[in-house]
């Protein structure tokens, strides 16, 4: 398992993992399997979405603000209720199939990281799994 920190630096920020999943997965030398990408903090998530045209992640961020508002009607003393909320939305984790060595993405897609409550440092989990039988 490969653990790395990425450093944000807004409080909603979508970060591309691409590259560092691809490099863990080469540095395993599975062929076929899958990788797990997984954050381990309650107000940031992963998700795969589009990575092409910029105005998606723009526009997932504003729809998430219109559906869970930062100020609301919340009993979390920490004021980042929003946060929790949006990360629970987006999930902790995703699963991306490895074949012939490469992640297998479709042409658009892209795995991020999603921040909500940065800046801040979050550390990201990278478990590649090989089914190559032994």
């Amino acid at each position: 398992m490969k653990k790395i920190q990425i450093k944000t630096a807004r409080r909603t920020q979508f970060i591309n993992l691409d590259s560092y999943v691809a490099r863990a997965v080469q540095e395993s030398n599975v062929q076929n399997g899958i990788v797990i990408v997984y954050v381990p903090h309650t107000t940031a998530g992963i998700t795969i979405n589009e990575n092409a045209d910029p105005d998606v992640l723009f526009d997932i961020e504003h729809v998430l603000d219109k559906v869970v508002p930062w100020h609301g009607d919340y009993h979390h003393s920490e004021g980042n209720t929003s946060a929790h909320v949006k990360a629970s939305l987006m999930g902790s984790s995703v699963q991306v199939i490895i074949n012939e060595g490469k992640l297998v993405l479709g042409t658009w897609q892209s795995i991020f990281l999603c921040e909500f409550d940065g800046p801040r440092t979050r550390e990201i989990f990278i478990k590649v799994i090989s089914t190559n039988p032994s």
